[in-house]
């Protein structure tokens, strides 16, 4: 399966402004900015599309390894926060950020925890990070 995206960026840095396009056609035309990157100006960034791409994935990932041990989830919500800083003279996303909240009964903690570790391990966005990725997991009733 390949997945594809596109970007178009017109002028400096600081200045000028993009655009990212999904092949889906789920994101069309949608502008970023060093503004809404860095200056906290509203709309979305590049890590910010990260943040999504990891939630969702992981997400899957979840309820895939809860299924297949008996505990089907009846909801898993998932927030991702990427960390972007300054590091060896440029910037990196150093750090991913998982806050899970799952609603699924029968499951034990214990179980639900390993899941969630299985989950956050295996998902294929946080193969792909060159990053520390954490995480809060609750099980909620």
């Amino acid at each position: 399966m390949k997945s594809k995206a596109s970007a178009v960026w017109r002028g400096g840095l600081k200045d000028g402004g993009g655009r990212f396009s999904s092949g889906s056609g789920a994101l069309a035309d949608l502008a970023y900015s060093f503004k809404t990157r860095f200056e906290g100006e509203a709309g979305t960034n590049p890590e910010e599309l990260i943040a999504a791409a990891h939630a969702g994935c992981f997400s899957m990932a979840l309820s895939k390894i809860l299924a297949d041990s008996g505990m089907v989830p009846e909801q898993i919500e998932t927030q991702a926060t990427v960390t972007l800083e300054q590091k060896d003279g440029g910037f990196a996303i150093t750090r991913s950020h998982l806050d899970v909240r799952v609603r699924s009964p029968g499951a034990t903690d214990a179980a639900f925890q390993d899941a969630a570790g299985k989950a956050k391990a295996g998902c294929p966005v946080s193969k792909v990070l060159n990053a520390e990725i954490t995480m809060n997991a609750t099980l909620i009733d």
